[in-house]
């Protein structure tokens, strides 16, 4: 099967000029690359033969041979082209299957498309790695959630070195491996992996005379001890941020930041339910039966009086407003505060407390004080005839 023209394969003119060679590539590159077309054969082939189209056509000397003697001017005997002889043609060196070399292809495969995010790579680097973010996590009481609080945390993180203010040393010179790129390519078949340099560790220059303290790090591990504002009505699982508080870059990078994440302990009383908090009471059934008054705590640290109703039943729940939690950034509001009521059955009765009991059955079934329960039992004897 005869090649196809590479003037056909990017859709340019014998005449184009370089420029809209490489856009007419671009294009073609962009649609058909193998990353955006996994497991299509046909788009990897058609890639092939617009990234052998386009080396072949960027290169001036290539392509007049190629407009001279057409696809002979690359094969085994076609060495008329540009001199190069000895049955090689052009494109030696790290070949693929049609003949072109792939490592010229990735040495400027830059300069097409800068990377697929959209921006174009620069051939030095300008700053040092950003150092990383930091988690810490903080536990705090209900009622210090409730009011707010400021804590002190110390923890142990790299700081920029003193010395040398960050920089590492001096004497820094372009590092020989990367180029001062900062990053090193690898072939592995058919794509080019890229990875930060080992050598400058990224940065792109190596430090000749590097500091003694932190070896040429810019930074040294210490600890450090921090104010948190933790604000009222914050929630379990909440973070705060502390911008330029966490570890510090190598070399004078830029700071990363800290992260204060918030957990809240188990209360002994209240259960929290995103503003509102729960208060599981219980009472004893005489109260339940008679009514009364209660004094019970509250998240803000008072007390308050309940009023329990005559003839209350389990699981009753009875709302007080705005005695829940603080609402975050709310400028005072609170939620509200639930409390059910549990009825407590005695036990460990005496004898009179029996025989009183006893009596007040007996009393209670001369009438209907009881009518959920009777009927209940009214339903079950229909139920079964």
């Amino acid at each position: 099967m005869s090649k196809r023209d590479f003037y056909e394969i990017l859709a340019v003119g014998k005449k184009a000029s370089s420029d809209e060679i490489k856009k007419a590539y671009r294009k073609l590159a962009m649609q058909h690359h193998p990353d955006r077309n996994p497991g299509n054969k046909e788009a990897e082939t058609k890639f092939k033969e617009a990234t052998e189209a386009y080396e072949n056509l960027r290169d001036d000397q290539k392509r007049a041979a190629y407009d001279q003697y057409g696809h002979d001017a690359f094969g085994q005997g076609g060495g008329q082209g540009g001199g190069q002889g000895g049955g090689r043609g052009f494109g030696q060196g790290n070949q693929g299957a049609e003949g072109f070399d792939f490592n010229d292809i990735f040495n400027n495969f830059s300069d097409i498309f800068g990377d697929f995010s959209g921006g174009r790579q620069t051939k030095k680097r300008s700053t040092s790695p950003r150092g990383s973010d930091v988690r810490y996590n903080l536990e705090i009481s209900l009622e210090e959630a409730f009011s707010g609080v400021t804590q002190k945390i110390s923890f142990t993180i790299a700081v920029g070195c003193e010395p040398c203010h960050g920089a590492g040393g001096e004497k820094l010179e372009t590092c020989s491996t990367c180029k001062g790129n900062g990053k090193i390519r690898a072939q592995q078949g058919f794509f080019i992996v890229e990875r930060a340099c080992t050598s400058c560790a990224g940065v792109g220059q190596i430090i000749k005379n590097p500091c003694k303290i932190c070896r040429g790090e810019g930074r040294v591990s210490k600890e450090k001890t921090l104010s948190v504002k933790i604000p009222a009505g914050v929630e379990d699982e909440n973070r705060i941020r502390l911008s330029g508080e966490g570890e510090a870059g190598a070399r004078g990078g830029k700071t990363g930041d800290l992260y204060v994440y918030i957990s809240i302990r188990k209360h002994q009383f209240f259960t929290r339910k995103g503003d509102d908090v729960y208060f599981e009471m219980p009472i004893k059934f005489t109260t339940a039966a008679l009514g009364g008054s209660v004094e019970i705590p509250t998240i803000d640290g008072t007390k308050t009086k309940l009023q329990i109703s005559e003839g209350s039943q389990n699981s009753d729940q009875l709302r007080l407003k705005s005695k829940g939690m603080s609402v975050i950034n709310s400028g005072g509001r609170r939620g509200d505060m639930y409390v059910r009521i549990n009825i407590e059955t005695p036990v460990k009765l005496s004898s009179e407390e029996r025989d009183l009991l006893m009596r007040l059955d007996k009393l209670m079934q001369s009438k209907s004080s009881n009518p959920k329960s009777e009927s209940f039992f009214k339903k079950v004897g229909d139920f079964f005839g």
